[in-house]
């Protein structure tokens, strides 16, 4: 499927995989991006489910985790709104950054690479995307 604009987001969902964690993902992400400014007004359930074509209980869903989270609130009568709080994305965005480092040394260490081959890596990567050097 193509990606699909809805208010600020922007979503690129795939049906082989499932729903709720997509949108949750990527929400999450745009939110910890700043794509998403602190006290926008998410799209409502409906207009969001309606949009990506998904049942509403799956929108439902993802939008309560992400109010879990502590990045979404709730505002009587108005909708959902990406929290204003900076320190409560940011506390986010340095804990998915740790999950990310995480998953990815547990990776590097099942393949037997070593701190100085991951950190050799990493360097080499850089050099040959920013045309530069790491220092």
């Amino acid at each position: 499927m193509e990606d699909q604009q809805v208010g600020p987001l922007r979503f690129h969902i795939d049906f082989s995989q499932p729903l709720y964690e997509q949108i949750l993902d990527q929400v999450r992400s745009a939110i910890a991006k700043g794509e998403i400014g602190l006290g926008d007004k998410m799209p409502s359930v409906r207009e969001l489910a309606q949009e990506l074509r998904v049942n509403p209980n799956t929108v439902m869903r993802a939008y309560q985790e992400l109010e879990r989270d502590g990045l979404t609130e709730k505002r009587r009568g108005q909708g959902t709104f990406v929290t204003s709080s900076p320190e409560h994305v940011r506390s986010f965005r340095t804990a998915l950054a740790a999950k990310y480092i995480d998953s990815f040394m547990d990776q590097m260490e099942r393949l037997g690479l070593t701190w100085n081959d991951i950190q050799s890596y990493i360097e080499q990567k850089y050099d040959a995307e920013e045309g530069g050097t790491t220092r």
